[in-house]
């Protein structure tokens, strides 16, 4: 895809100036934005540590990329929509009482109208989660009777591909899509336990990957004219198949679902990713917005995103004359506006005051916890002019985080072993990357902000209140799999030494 300016795309340069800005008054945790209308980009923007080439996490845009996935194998004629699952499972269905489970159709499946919620397969912690997920005995509704997100569905989809290629995802989908469209040879997905791709939330590719395989889906299927997925497929999976029953019907998860693909205003639809990993695709206007960033348990930020996206910019953009043309006059002053605007940002951090005069008091003390979820014995913290450090210890021993004061400290989280390449599986010798900022929220309330930025994002908040001599501990985070030894409150007492 080529560059051009805004103007140029029929867009004012200032209406997405306006729409960054609401975003950053939200203080959401942003990495990177892209708006495109056709064939070219308008506005590409990257936030230090993210860039262009950055392989992003991509979380449940992924089941979009399974959907494309499942088309493809149908037109190979290797699976029908309405065959059920069980003819290719029956394997691992074996003893499992419930009809629903192996009678699900893989149309169902696509639609998110499964028997039943799938579990939580991190804590089961199963070796093979393909047979974790048939052996889910659990009360079930009739197949095809409601909307019900499933996300092991979409995972389960995809190991049918690989079951019937006899190849991994990554590789199935390089062959049909990825190299014909220009998606980077790095993009891939993580595993499962089992060997199997995780299909439903593990796809690392670049922004701009997910930028083209919009642009294919809201081209019909089709790239540079030549038809690669089943036009009929292609608007299925995008079309509205099923209500979302969500409680907000005027919301924009409550415009209905497709084949793993969320409905929203205006009749477009999108890639959907927890924490707000998005391509929105407008069919009448032809426009495209990915934005990646990590704002997970932020409710609203869905909606500021994307509903301001529409009131901001897309419902502004001029259509298209007699010509075909919806370029607008060139303005270089709004142009440099939003260019030097969007330069000046930098990843969220934590807002606050950089001192406080309780520094003097808790300097280097350490603070003595009484038994607590996180099992965490004892902390201390020792203050610089822009930076500090958090030190304590745990279970897994001595650790130290740094962090900085009112900014971003980039380095490694200190505690050993997530997963890496295999989802729920202990990593030795596995750290992940962050940044830390931190910040006196009051006299006595200091609170360090912990995003991870590597394959898995996740986001930890340690609160820290002092009343003469205690302190009071509370962390809580918003991590898929990891972080749960930092989750939970403890009161803690000063020793007499540094």
């Amino acid at each position: 895809m080529i560059k051009t300016t805004p103007e140029h795309g029929g867009i004012h340069s200032s209406y997405i100036k306006e729409w960054i800005e609401g975003i950053e008054a939200a203080q959401l945790s942003t990495h990177d934005i892209i708006v495109a209308r056709g064939n070219t980009i308008l506005f590409e923007h990257y936030r230090a540590p993210f860039h262009a080439d950055f392989l992003h996490r991509m979380y449940s845009v992924s089941k979009s990329f399974v959907a494309m996935a499942i088309g493809f194998a149908m037109q190979d004629g290797l699976l029908g929509l309405d065959d059920s699952i069980g003819k290719y499972f029956s394997r691992e269905l074996d003893g499992n009482p419930d009809p629903n489970m192996g009678a699900q159709t893989i149309r169902q499946m696509l639609m998110m109208s499964t028997p039943k919620k799938s579990r939580n397969w991190f804590s089961a912690r199963s070796d093979d989660r393909v047979r974790e997920y048939f052996q889910n005995t659990t009360t079930s509704a009739p197949c095809g009777s409601a909307f019900m997100y499933d996300s092991s569905g979409s995972f389960i989809l995809g190991a049918l591909v690989e079951r019937l290629t006899g190849m991994k995802l990554t590789d199935y989908l390089r062959k049909k899509l990825f190299d014909k469209i220009g998606i980077s040879e790095q993009a891939h997905f993580l595993n499962c336990p089992g060997g199997h791709s995780w299909g439903d939330s593990a796809l690392l590719a670049t922004p701009r990957d997910l930028l083209l395989a919009a642009r294919f889906m809201l081209n019909g299927g089709s790239w540079n004219g030549e038809p690669l997925l089943d036009a009929e497929y292609a608007k299925a999976a995008t079309s509205k198949l099923i209500d979302t029953c969500s409680s907000d019907r005027t919301g924009y998860n409550g415009q209905g679902y497709g084949y793993q693909f969320w409905r929203n205003y205006d009749n477009s639809f999108s890639f959907n990713g927890m924490g707000c990993q998005y391509a929105l695709c407008i069919p009448g206007s032809d426009i495209i917005m990915v934005y990646n960033g990590d704002n997970q348990g932020l409710d609203h930020a869905s909606e500021l995103i994307m509903g301001s996206f529409f009131e901001k910019v897309a419902r502004k953009a001029k259509m298209p004359d007699e010509n075909g043309s919806y370029a607008l006059p060139e303005n270089t002053e709004a142009l440099t506006a939003l260019h030097k605007y969007a330069e000046s940002l930098v990843l969220a951090f934590e807002d606050g005051a950089t001192h406080s005069s309780m520094e003097k008091d808790i300097e280097g003390h350490w603070f003595n916890l009484d038994e607590n979820p996180m099992g965490i014995k004892k902390f201390r913290l020792c203050f610089g002019a822009d930076s500090g450090h958090f030190e304590y210890a745990n279970a897994q021993g001595d650790k130290i985080l740094n962090f900085g004061l009112g900014r971003n400290a980039f380095g490694i989280f200190p505690e050993e072993g997530y997963s890496r390449n295999v989802g729920s599986v202990f990593c030795p010798g596995n750290y992940y990357k962050c940044a830390v900022s931190s910040a006196w929220k009051s006299e006595n309330h200091f609170r360090i902000n912990v995003q991870v930025i590597d394959d898995y994002f996740g986001r930890l908040w340690i609160d820290l209140a002092f009343d003469d001599g205690t302190a009071a501990v509370k962390m809580q985070k918003t991590a898929e799999d990891f972080f749960a030894a930092y989750e939970g409150e403890a009161v803690a007492n000063k020793s007499g030494g540094q």
